[in-house]
């Protein structure tokens, strides 16, 4: 068990809606769990999830440990861009989960890794998420680099936190841009409603995403997209943001599914890093695939 001491700020507030609020990852759903499990209490005293809060009061929530998920090496294909004793750098396909999660125990990224790569996975994430340095959606596709040992994981992951390690997304978004560029400088935290969603939140943590227009067609605009930080589903959040959500993007956009994409039109296409034991700059790409020229050509004969 971990406890979380939590103070609670609004008056007459439900139990289960400030938790879900002030434990990152925790939903509306988990939060009653712990309630009705008598998990969360106040002053010795255990809460119900229906129990208003006042200003100041104190609750002491125990988190149970995770259940342990077994991730097994699957011989899933991968799309090897670039690989040595050090890291390997993988196209990952739309549809694709990179980790092992609830739901997702079998088919993802990581099954493949532990096939491909055997032991030779860093272990700094954990067995659920070995060698795991960053991460992309499901329904995205593109570039990610995996590290081989605990080395190059911290080696890369000090890249990702001084902005080194470069990442630029090609993707089409729903309705034209005055400007040919320009940068969205926005804080994204956990939607305070829907814990399942990013938003712009005063208060989150800072995210800023620079954009470039490659081609402009009748209600779309195919966008280059370069992260300085790299929050969850940040691209996604910061267009929907300024109005042009993502073609495809059913939580941030259009509910409607957009024939021949499997969801947001969204490809990691280039990472720019340094390679952890040579300090050589290496630029790798990874083709737009199939789905994404298509929907271009669909676009340019509208």
């Amino acid at each position: 068990m971990t406890e979380h001491v939590l103070t609670a700020g609004t008056s007459g507030e439900r139990a289960d809606q400030f938790l879900s609020r002030s434990v990152e990852g925790l939903t509306r759903s988990a939060a009653q769990r712990l309630l009705e499990q008598g998990l969360v209490t106040s002053g010795g005293l255990p809460l119900k999830k229906k129990d208003r809060l006042t200003p100041g009061q104190v609750l002491v929530v125990a988190l149970p440990d995770p259940e342990p998920l077994d991730a097994r090496p699957e011989p899933i294909p991968l799309d090897i861009v670039y690989e040595d004793e050090d890291v390997v750098v993988v196209n990952k396909p739309v549809g694709m989960v990179v980790h092992p999660a609830a739901g997702h125990s079998s088919g993802t990224l990581v099954n493949a890794l532990l096939y491909h790569c055997g032991k030779s996975l860093s272990g700094i994430n954990g067995v659920l998420r070995p060698g795991i340095v960053h991460r992309i959606d499901r329904d995205t596709s593109g570039l990610l680099i995996v590290a081989k040992n605990d080395a190059a994981h911290v080696a890369l992951a000090r890249q990702l936190e001084d902005h080194s390690l470069s990442r630029t997304y090609e993707a089409i978004v729903v309705g034209g841009l005055r400007e040919d560029s320009g940068t969205v400088d926005a804080p994204i935290a956990r939607h305070p409603r829907e814990r399942k969603r990013m938003a712009v939140v005063s208060g989150g943590k800072r995210a800023v995403t620079h954009w470039r227009v490659v081609e402009r067609f009748s209600g779309h605009t195919w966008v280059e997209c370069a992260l300085e930080t790299g929050r969850t589903h940040q691209i996604r959040v910061h267009m929907a943001h300024i109005g042009r959500p993502l073609l495809g993007d059913t939580v941030y956009g259009s509910k409607k599914p957009v024939p021949g994409l499997a969801g947001q039109c969204l490809h990691a296409a280039r990472l720019r890093f340094v390679h952890p034991s040579t300090g050589v700059a290496m630029e790798v790409e990874a083709p737009l695939p199939s789905w994404f020229t298509d929907t271009v050509q669909r676009l340019r004969r509208l």
